[in-house]
């Protein structure tokens, strides 16, 4: 996968730095590190050497054993004079940990901020949430996963719980500049910003600084370090364009798959021109509603020649991308619209063909526990059968589309997903729509027929939703109208939002 030169100009590169607004910084070093027991320990490690400054940020922060184990270690180094800065998301952090948990930090002498508590002013806020999962240490290393903090990640060897599987990377060199600008980024939204003297990197330990102050280079990996935020779709944008330029593989692991038509004809659009696109995802997954959700979008990835691998382990949490045996992303976005329309996202973009070898010995080795699910005609119906990758002498599920095993409110959700797909072709007719959809097709339209009739004879209880949903919005909308003249008021600007110039413009003959 290499650019075109054009006047000493990689297009490639410039296409991959416009897409993740993230510019490509060399002479880095770079180690893989996959579960909990190889990042956790490096973690601790990290904040029990630091000597000036810790920046911690995670979405999920566990009161349990290994969450205490964690702020313990932040306590201690908060005693000892290092400037601790530790940012949770309050929806992530909603039900695994106490107040007390966070005062015992705060009175310990770290600073600790939540990201996006609940407003009423706001009342659909809630959706955009920080998902990064970020630690630096010094300005001499820094660390980027999928991995948040407590004992699933953990595992119990005793008790012979195996940890949740997933996927981070240990960065020293000059990209931890961007790692902390990545953090500022939050910082400054929840609270006053850092002053630009500690936003800064230190030089590492490794060797001195480069010209200028900046970080010198400790290794050969180039990297991008893409820190987006809502609405800016940079991860997504890449995501599409790796799947364009691909050429041999490209390899996606995910936790939570519910991608939308512009990736999914990307990733189908690669396998029809002979890249082998792989994906694998869960075979179980905590959150239950999402399993069907992304079940449903499986059968015209396979269709185009897409494989998707099921994980039979404990859960798979990663969220990494090999591309050609060159790229490769490691982070906290998953292939879905929260992570690329509405959170707080951290992913770092490795381009280094040794590392992206380490990432492909890693994912075959995943493979091993996995099973493939293919297509099978059956009764004139497409359904999903699993067939076990290693063996195939085993089949772990049949018609895995029409598991009855899934529960009632995942098959609902799943019905409706496949329901919606149906009913907007057959209202844009810009999908060609299977014969069986026929039956689903005239029971909607009779279900709008009966809605229509219900509206007219009883007008007053069809109204009755739409007037409170008008009313809320009005509430909302005058609330934050106050709020805003407050400000306006305290800060003394006029109160109109246009002043006209009156005076006359002279015509010349």
């Amino acid at each position: 996968m290499t650019g075109v030169a054009t006047d000493g100009v990689d297009l490639l590169d410039q296409a991959f730095t416009r897409a993740a607004g993230a510019a490509r910084v060399a002479g880095n070093r770079v180690k893989l590190l996959k579960d909990g027991p190889e990042n956790y320990p490096a973690w601790l490690e990290a904040i029990g050497g630091a000597r000036d400054s810790i920046a911690f940020e995670n979405f999920i922060f566990c009161e349990d054993e290994t969450g205490r184990q964690f702020a313990a270690a932040l306590m201690e180094r908060a005693r000892a004079g290092v400037q601790v800065r530790l940012v949770y998301d309050w929806l992530g952090c909603r039900t695994r940990a106490s107040g007390k948990f966070w005062r015992t930090l705060l009175q310990a002498g770290c600073d600790v901020r939540v990201f996006n508590p609940p407003h009423a002013a706001h009342p659909v806020g809630w959706l955009r949430r920080d998902h990064r999962k970020l630690l630096s240490v010094d300005g001499r290393v820094g660390f980027i996963s999928g991995l948040c903090i407590g004992r699933d990640w953990a595992g119990d060897a005793v008790a012979g719980r195996e940890p949740w599987r997933d996927t981070g990377v240990q960065i020293e060199g000059p990209a931890l500049a961007d790692i902390a600008s990545a953090f500022e980024q939050v910082w400054a939204v929840t609270g006053v910003s850092l002053p630009a003297a500690l936003a800064a990197a230190e030089p590492p330990a490794a060797g001195p600084p480069g010209p200028g102050g900046a970080v010198a280079a400790v290794g050969d990996v180039a990297l991008r370090v893409v820190a987006t935020r809502p609405g800016t779709y940079a991860v997504l944008r890449l995501d599409q364009l790796i799947a364009a330029s691909a050429r041999r593989t490209l390899w996606l692991t995910d936790a939570y798959f519910a991608g939308i038509p512009p990736y999914v004809e990307a990733l189908r659009s690669a396998a029809r021109d002979g890249v082998d696109v792989r994906l694998l995802v869960p075979g179980s997954s905590d959150i239950t509603l999402l399993r069907p959700l992304s079940q449903a979008g499986y059968r015209p990835l396979l269709e185009a020649g897409v494989r998707v691998f099921q994980w039979q382990g404990p859960m798979l949490h990663a969220k990494t991308a090999v591309a050609d045996g060159r790229w490769a992303r490691v982070g906290s976005s998953n292939l879905n619209i929260a992570s690329w329309v509405g959170n707080n996202e951290l992913d770092v973009l490795v381009e280094n063909e040794r590392f992206a070898a380490d990432m492909q010995q890693m994912f075959e080795a995943d493979l091993t526990r996995a099973t493939e699910l293919v297509l099978r005609q059956e009764r004139r119906r497409l359904g999903l059968v699993a067939q076990d990758f290693r063996s195939r002498l085993k089949r772990r599920r049949d018609d895995w589309l029409r598991d009855t095993h899934t529960s009632n409110a995942g098959q609902a959700a799943a019905a409706a997903l496949r329901l919606s797909r149906t009913v907007g072709a057959a209202l844009t007719e810009r999908q060609v729509l299977a014969t069986t959809d026929a039956s689903t097709v005239a029971l909607v339209g009779g279900l709008a027929l009966l809605l229509g009739v219900a509206s007219i004879v009883w007008p007053r209880l069809a109204a009755l939703p739409i007037a409170v949903a008008l009313l809320w919005a009005a509430l909302i909308l005058f609330t934050r109208a106050l709020a805003l003249r407050r400000e306006r008021r305290r800060r003394g600007l006029p109160t109109t939002h246009v002043q006209r110039d009156s005076r006359k413009v002279e015509r010349k003959p």
